[in-house]
């Protein structure tokens, strides 16, 4: 495994941080993938512009849709820590996803009207895969789609529920996947489709979190009807697309790792900031025993992210990286922000939006959202099992 950098990447990333110092939209308050205010929407989607337009996104496309011929695969990584660093709004919605499938599996036809949209962010995309009854076991989804009509007219009539869907209600457009053969096993006969989320029949429904917040929506679609030209691949074919897809989306785990630096920074100044029995929290040896070894943990999550590329750039990746990576992320991200409310004492009852609150209620949101971490993409405890089948071989239970 090779950790360090190159000089032609370390070009590129002060140029990436260049342009994210001047073009940004302003720091994004909260943490974790969130849904912007409607009013930040216009410089979110000129921002993502601006960044696929000076090619530091859609940088491994095909060439006549602006990507690079030749550009380092960590580039990708390079943007996404600079975005992060920066604490300002990476893009938003499913557009890396939808965008790989459009790639991969999709017709000229379907290049040619979908990828100038996603470059100019004229369309933002949103993931229609999770169900009420199908998160981590996603293909036990049930939203079905049958075909009416022959030829140019014909139609998938799409009826059932999607959950957790990120960005919901800012999108344009859904990558959806739905049930076309109800007797087929449950991996197979799923068809993966684009979807124009303004359609009749679309209700969009944002669900208020813990944090007050809505970044996530539930999605009802009722006799929805998608022209047979939106499919993406073949029919009944949808597992496939949606797990080559998803194995493109890998740029934002880079950031996860400047995220929890940026994090155990803020949890020093705080440690700094507040008191153990009269004294600087930071002098009390608990405390510092316990940033010790949030520290440790933050460098051996840095470490399993730069052997993840490393074994990207030489094709050697293996089943259980991204399972345990995600797992040692989230349960770090979970426990450094709730050693941060533990150093606020009382002051941890305030939250977000109270004049008194630390970091005007940073830590608190942190917090109650942290657990989002442990259940977005596939729950810890599903991955767990999935490393000990498929990345260790062991029995089913």
């Amino acid at each position: 495994m090779r950790l360090e950098s190159t000089p032609e990447l370390e070009v590129f990333r002060q140029k990436v941080r260049a342009f994210v110092a001047e073009h940004a939209p302003g720091i994004k308050a909260h943490a974790g993938v969130r849904a912007p205010e409607p009013e930040l929407m216009p410089a979110i989607r000129e921002w993502t512009a601006k960044l696929f337009e000076n090619g530091f996104l859609g940088i491994n496309w095909p060439v006549e849709f602006g990507g690079r011929p030749g550009a380092h695969p960590l580039e990708s990584f390079i943007v996404a820590e600079e975005i992060s660093r920066a604490r300002t709004w990476a893009p938003i919605g499913a557009a890396t996803l939808a965008a790989a499938a459009v790639i991969d599996f999709g017709t000229d036809e379907q290049r040619e009207r979908f990828l100038p949209r996603i470059r100019t962010c004229t369309d933002i995309w949103c993931q229609l895969f999770s169900e009420p009854g199908a998160g981590s076991d996603l293909a036990a989804l049930q939203t079905r789609a049958r075909l009416e009509g022959d030829g140019d007219d014909a139609v998938f009539v799409v009826d059932g529920q999607k959950v957790w869907t990120t960005n919901g209600q800012h999108a344009d457009m859904g990558y959806l996947l739905a049930r076309t053969d109800r007797d087929a096993p449950k991996h197979r006969g799923i068809t993966a489709f684009a979807l124009d989320m303004r359609s009749p029949g679309v209700d969009i429904r944002p669900l208020r979190e813990i944090t007050g917040t809505t970044d996530f929506n539930e999605v009802f679609l009722d006799g929805v009807r998608i022209p047979r030209a939106n499919v993406i691949g073949e029919v009944n074919d949808g597992w496939r697309v949606a797990m080559s897809s998803l194995g493109h989306e890998r740029s934002g785990v880079a950031a996860r790792g400047v995220e929890m630096f940026a994090a155990l920074d803020d949890l020093v100044s705080l440690a700094q900031a507040t008191t153990v029995r009269g004294k600087p929290a930071l002098q009390d040896s608990a405390t510092r025993q316990l940033i010790g070894e949030l520290a440790t943990r933050a460098q051996v999550n840095a470490a399993m992210i730069a052997l993840a590329q490393s074994r990207m750039l030489h094709h050697t990746e293996q089943s259980a990286d991204a399972p345990v990576g995600k797992i040692f992320f989230s349960e770090l991200n979970h426990d450094l922000v709730a050693a941060g409310m533990r150093l606020q004492g009382t002051q941890g009852l305030l939250v977000d939006g109270d004049p008194d609150a630390t970091a005007h209620g940073w830590w608190q949101d942190a917090h109650l959202y942290s657990r989002a971490y442990t259940i977005a993409g596939g729950a810890n405890e599903i991955l767990r099992t999935q490393i000990a089948e498929r990345g260790l071989g062991l029995p089913r239970g």
